[in-house]
């Protein structure tokens, strides 16, 4: 495991950003191991992950918001900081289908996905074998029209009571209520079966078939109150041929939700994504 803590922030382009920030973690004995950035001219916003090794630094990582807080504020940054050693909390949420939370579940195991898996969420049961496989907790809170409110209500507590840090919808085919989402800003991870933006909501494939595609792909991004328009985290591609029925195109946009889903959750982990302007950054 890395000894190492990992700083994101934006704040607006100017001269000497690099220096201030590479000359505070040097004061304090920093041996910085990554540094990426990354400059939007249209907006005139800098963006920036830096990566240092923790032994030897001599600023408990409790007291660098009190120390790094001037600088900050001189350069009108917003910024986090995280400890490469944490294991955030992660929920899965799942409805019928498999596959995502099978590759999730399996990267989970071998140790890929550094995180904790307090509980995995369902509103149906067909699912809960594949907890069992990998001795987790599993919970089936069933989701009606007329009843929604109430199943959220259940699903919140459950999430506080685990002490969850953030939410993978893998293949969950339920829209998340406004309320639901303020309680994890930028902390919902979900996998869409299209391309966006072409082909949101229900039923992508089939309007994808019934257009003649030649190209599928899937798309991961935070979620927000608009459907399908959050922060794009990672997509990919599958070509398609004229020979391909609808039933291929779901088969080949399977194997690309379930890879663009985990990259997407292991960059997150990572701390390699940063959010700005309703799109993101993912630093190598």
């Amino acid at each position: 495991m890395k000894n190492t803590a990992v700083l994101l922030l934006s704040c607006p382009d100017q001269r000497g950003l690099v220096a201030a920030i590479a000359n505070f973690l040097l004061a304090h004995n920093a041996n910085i191991l990554h540094a990426d950035q990354h400059q939007d001219g249209e907006l005139k916003l800098f963006l920036m992950r830096v990566e240092w090794d923790l032994h030897g630094f001599a600023l408990p990582l409790a007291d660098f918001p009190a120390a790094f807080a001037p600088l900050a504020a001189q350069y009108r940054m917003t910024w986090r900081l995280a400890e490469a050693a944490h294991k955030p909390r992660m929920a899965v949420f799942v409805s019928k289908f498999d596959h995502c939370l099978a590759d999730l579940l399996y990267r989970y195991q071998s140790g890929e996905l550094h995180c904790e898996i307090p509980i995995i969420l369902s509103n149906h049961e067909d699912t809960r074998w594949l907890a069992e496989t990998y001795r987790l907790p599993y919970q089936h809170v069933p989701v009606s029209r007329d009843a929604k409110e109430e199943a959220e209500r259940m699903q919140l507590a459950i999430l506080h009571d685990r002490k969850v840090d953030f939410v993978v919808l893998a293949r969950y085919m339920q829209v998340l209520s406004p309320r639901f989402i303020a309680h994890f800003p930028q902390r919902i991870i979900n996998i869409h079966h299209s391309f966006l933006p072409a082909f949101h909501g229900a039923k992508p494939y089939h309007r994808a078939f019934e257009r003649g595609v030649k190209l599928i792909g899937a798309t991961s991004h935070y979620v927000t109150e608009t459907l399908d328009d959050g922060p794009i985290i990672e997509q990919d591609v599958a070509r398609i041929s004229h020979r391909d029925t609808l039933d291929d195109l779901i088969h080949k946009g399977a194997d690309l939700e379930k890879i663009v889903l985990s990259r997407a959750v292991k960059w997150h982990l990572d701390n390699r994504v940063l959010v700005y302007a309703n799109k993101t950054v993912v630093f190598d």
